[in-house]
């Protein structure tokens, strides 16, 4: 079972990603302020992370950058799960540090299906 950190500050969102997460046989970790994230990455250590971009306080972007500087998550896979679908705000995630990308709405398929190709090992 992996632990699957999910930073969004939209509720309905991460209580679906955390059903779906929980359905698929991962631990899922929420976090709703992004503020927080770093700090409770630190503790649960997670083996996947998934980042809105659209955040009050720290945006995704920020929260990436710095958690891919961190040595202790620089092989923790990041995806990206955002509404925003333009070519410039992928290139930036990957640049990064993210893995993979997501954009909202998105399929409940191959959601489950990103994640499980970033924990299989």
């Amino acid at each position: 079972m992996s632990k699957i950190l999910i930073v969004d500050d939209d509720f309905i969102i991460t209580e679906l990603m955390k059903a779906l997460v929980k359905i698929d046989g991962h631990e899922p970790i929420i976090v709703n302020d992004s503020l927080q994230a770093v700090d409770v990455a630190k503790s649960v250590k997670p083996d996947l992370i998934t980042l809105d971009l659209m955040m009050p306080g720290l945006t995704g972007f920020d929260l990436c950058k710095i958690l891919h500087d961190d040595p202790e998550f620089l092989n923790t896979p990041i995806i990206i799960v955002s509404a925003k679908d333009d070519a410039e705000s992928k290139k930036n995630a990957f640049n990064l540090g993210a893995k993979d990308y997501l954009t909202k709405p998105f399929h409940v398929d191959e959601f489950l299906e990103r994640i499980k190709s970033l924990t299989t090992n």
